[in-house]
């Protein structure tokens, strides 16, 4: 790193030092302001703003120590280092406790010096770009908060202008909340509007996604557990029903919660208390719960994945979202306050979409709904040029019409929402060649989730991956 320009403070009132030193660090590119007294040290810190102070304690109309205290206090991103031939332990612990970056001892070996000067000038230059870069980070997240609030969707169809009302009442209320709706219709982003409008919006909201975890683990993640509850359990877990003390648990796809948990949690709703695995004592339960899932209830409950009494605490208030598909008109307005985002993310030129494209995405019947939408302009975003984000940029299914035929959404396509679903995991599986990595991506979902759907549907066994998902974990 080059001196030029850095600028140094000595604090000394021995002549031969001064004289010395000056020298020496002149030499060596810096340029050096002398001090001869505390006041007059002081003074040429205010007037020069040195990157680096050399301060003697032994100084002849203050005590160094309090020099020290005050240019800390006063500059605290300056630098300091002591130089004095008072070389006693209680003096170097007290300099280096009011923020000394070095305590030196007279004589010292000139070679010494400069490095510490060298050392304590970049370790104040990486000091200012960590705190440059945060002021740039909070700066970028100011800028993308303020880009959420302003971009939020707004819709235009009068389904969804129907469904944002009942949250809006709904939300301010302790009742229990079931979002219902195909996979990928937005649903955890309304159970956060739910939570962001009520009274426990201070508090935290926790996630689970039932489909995300095995069987066995959903309920050491729901409950949390002891250290030595079981085999692997080296430490406590408080569990996401305390995590959600005061605010809000949204349990996401809560049809894949085995049945026998359903009970013991059913319980923690009616009694609103729970007991961590491994321990006796019961804790309070103090959250308002949202559910979520992407079946028809009734049928849940007949097919014996959702227990009735469960669902009838579910269903204080049951809030379908509509798939994309059947409100064509927000496609426009999403799909510019997707762009938008990204835009802001990327730190890219905000384009704009020309008509054959946004005629495209009007057509297309997007399976995987607004979360497909979402993957789609980010794709589109990275791979265009220019001002204009035209057809070729979109994804490559949504240029081929001829699939569209076989995907929820045309003449023939199945009428209940199981069978929708059913439908578009087929199409996905078909357009993916069978790997299950590419159909959970086209659908906008996990893995864990798109093999809880095709053993829910019997589409396990008839499913042969491709060679290119050879790797890829058989589905039991």
């Amino acid at each position: 790193m080059s001196n030029a320009g850095k600028t140094i403070v000595l604090i000394d009132d021995e002549r031969t030092i001064q004289a010395t030193l000056s020298s020496v660090l002149q030499r060596h590119g810096y340029t050096v302001h002398i001090g001869p007294t505390a006041a007059q040290g002081r003074k040429k810190v205010e007037e020069t703003k040195p990157d680096l102070v050399l301060l003697d304690l032994g100084l002849p109309d203050a005590d160094g120590i309090d020099v020290l205290r005050d240019l800390k206090t006063a500059h605290p991103d300056v630098p300091v280092m002591i130089l004095t031939a008072n070389d006693s332990l209680a003096n170097a612990i007290e300099s280096i406790k009011l923020g000394a970056f070095h305590f030196l001892a007279k004589p010292y070996a000139v070679e010494e010096l400069l490095s510490l000067c060298g050392r304590a000038l970049e370790q104040r230059a990486l000091s200012h770009e960590a705190a440059t870069l945060r002021v740039e980070k909070e700066q970028l997240q100011e800028k993308l908060r303020r880009a959420e609030e302003q971009l939020a969707p707004v819709s235009i169809s009068r389904r969804m202008r129907e469904v944002e009302q009942l949250i809006a009442r709904v939300a301010p209320s302790e009742a229990n909340v079931l979002l219902t709706g195909e996979s990928g219709v937005g649903k955890e982003v309304f159970a956060q509007e739910v939570h962001r409008h009520s009274h426990r919006a201070n508090k935290s909201m926790v996630k689970l996604n039932c489909g995300a975890f095995p069987a066995n683990m959903i309920e050491a993640e729901l409950f949390g557990y002891a250290k030595g509850a079981f085999t692997g359990a080296v430490q406590a877990f408080p569990g996401m029903i305390a995590e959600a003390d005061g605010g809000t648990l949204f349990l996401d796809e809560i049809t894949e919660m085995p049945i026998e948990l359903q009970t013991r949690f059913l319980r923690v709703l009616q009694e609103r208390e729970f007991r961590p695995l491994g321990t006796t004592k019961s804790i309070p339960a103090n959250f308002r719960l949202v559910a979520a899932c992407n079946r028809i209830p009734a049928h849940a409950v007949r097919d014996g994945q959702l227990r009735q009494d469960l669902y009838f605490r579910l269903k204080t208030f049951e809030i379908e979202i509509p798939p994309l598909r059947d409100r064509r008109e927000d496609i426009p307005k999403l799909a510019d306050t997707f762009l938008r985002r990204f835009s802001v993310q990327l730190g890219r030129e905000l384009p704009q979409f020309s008509p054959e494209c946004l005629e495209m995405m009007r057509k297309y019947p997007w399976p995987g709904n607004v979360r497909e939408l979402q993957n789609a302009i980010e794709h589109a975003l990275v791979l265009s040029e220019g001002t204009v984000l035209g057809v070729q940029c979109l994804p490559r299914e949504i240029h081929m019409p001829e699939l569209a035929t076989a995907v929820p959404g045309s003449a023939s396509a199945p009428q209940t929402l199981e069978e929708v679903e059913k439908q578009a995991l087929m199409e996905a599986l078909r357009r993916a060649n069978g790997n299950k990595k590419r159909a959970a991506e086209i659908l906008g979902i996990h893995r864990p989730t798109l093999y809880a759907k095709l053993r829910r549907f019997g589409l396990a066994e008839r499913i042969t991956p491709s060679t290119s998902e050879t790797a890829a974990p058989t589905i039991p």
